[in-house]
């Protein structure tokens, strides 16, 4: 099958044939006719299998044969961090080439008034983080009266990182009569709950087992004491000679302090998490995709934000919280059909985390030992504790950064 097989406009398919895109995805290839009929649509696709495509692509072929010129924000892409922000917008920017599309990008973490500067220019798509769209339409700086269409991207991370308050703020703003898009790799309870309260008898789309890690990713499990992970992360990096590797860690304390450790051992790295600057994460990134660091070490900030065709290597420094964001962080290898590899190092108390990965997964996978880290039976962390445990959900509100107070349980999100 090819493009202009899915009733794309001609312009459409010059510049995809410009960009080499010959093939549609199945998610592509599912999604578009449902979007260019105007259908709600809920649609599950592994990362990296061009979902950002198959909702852009539609909604820009709208914007061509629209009757009027009028410069008016008819698309909303809400997304959960600045990262996947700027990703989105890139790529309606790049889809839309030459064809007078303004597209407009807003977040938090950087100034406001390039942004606000930029939406009086004229905006046709606007891609933003939730807390600065509410900024940004309390200081009645936009007009979301003519939005036609909603697109939550990683709708699940924006639930667990807490924005559903400032998703329902927002859809209050927006015209009852639209088209609402939900488009993620993983789909959980919380999602399918918003999905009825805002889809309007959706289509729904799943182009492969829910929740499902993509097949070419190799995936291998190390157990290792805890206090021996760095020196681990280290000897793999420089033993096996991995030229660019992303790193993920639960906690901006421990991002800094790999990145410390690593530096430490003669391995160039970046680190990269919320409460670094909006210019600290763009040049840590730019660093690490150009081959200036061999180590990117990041928080689950940018699980859902980075996009590098060609890395090969992922490794779970910890085991996340949220088992769905054990599927994103690994989805940043094995990117359109490539082989990866994702290496997740296991402490024994974070077994149960495992499990969590195995049943959200449907896989079983085998702890290994590295020779020379073998974990000591004897310094082992205790699998269980007399002292009650906290909630997974507090420990990962606590590793987004949020605060466990009666306000962060209600919903209160960190601004994007």
């Amino acid at each position: 099958m090819s493009f202009s097989t899915l009733g794309l406009h001609t312009d459409l398919l010059a510049i995809l044939d410009t960009l080499g895109y010959q093939t549609p995805t199945p998610i592509q290839q599912a999604a578009i006719p449902e979007v260019l009929a105007g259908h709600d649509v809920m649609a599950g696709a592994q990362t990296g299998t061009g979902k950002t495509a198959a909702f852009a692509l539609p909604l820009i072929q709208r914007h061509l044969v629209r009757e009027t010129s009028e410069k008016a924000i008819r698309v909303l892409v809400l997304t959960p961090t600045r990262e996947l922000a700027q990703q989105v917008h890139k790529s309606f920017v790049k889809y839309s080439r030459g064809l007078s599309l303004n597209s407009v990008v807003a977040y938090g973490g950087a100034s406001i008034n390039p942004q606000i500067d930029a939406l009086n220019e004229g905006c046709d798509v606007l891609v933003a983080t939730p807390g600065r769209l509410l900024e940004l339409a309390i200081k009645e700086l936009i007009d979301l009266s003519t939005v036609q269409t909603l697109v939550l991207d990683e709708a699940d991370r924006m639930l667990d990182m807490g924005f559903i308050v400032d998703i329902e703020r927002i859809i209050k703003r927006l015209p009852e009569t639209r088209q609402t898009l939900f488009f993620s790799a993983t789909f959980n309870d919380e999602v399918f709950v918003l999905s009825k309260a805002i889809l309007k008898q959706p289509k729904l789309i799943e182009v492969a087992e829910r929740n499902a890690t993509a097949a070419k990713i190799e995936q291998r499990f190390y157990e290792v004491d805890s206090t021996r992970k760095a020196g681990l992360v280290a000897y793999l990096i420089g033993s096996k000679n991995w030229q660019q590797v992303l790193i993920f860690t639960r906690t901006k304390q421990a991002v800094d302090e790999l990145a410390k450790e690593l530096g430490k051992d003669g391995i160039s790295a970046a680190a990269v998490h919320g409460d670094k600057s909006q210019g600290a994460r763009d040049r840590g990134l730019e660093a690490f995709k150009t081959g200036q660091v061999r180590a990117l070490v990041a928080t689950d900030v940018a699980a859902r934000g980075l996009d590098i065709q060609q890395l090969q290597y992922v490794i779970n420094y910890e085991l996340p919280y949220n088992a769905e964001d054990y599927i994103h962080r690994i989805g940043r290898t094995g990117r359109a059909g490539q082989a990866g590899l994702a290496v997740s190092l296991v402490s024994n108390k974070e077994k149960y985390l495992l499990e969590d990965v195995e049943k959200l997964t449907g896989e079983h996978f085998i702890l290994q030992w590295m020779e020379g880290f073998e974990p000591n039976p004897m310094a082992q962390e205790e699998a269980s504790s007399t002292k009650s445990k906290p909630s997974k959900k507090t420990l990962r509100a606590k590793a987004l950064g949020q605060s466990g107070s009666k306000k962060a349980k209600a919903g209160k999100p960190r601004r994007r």
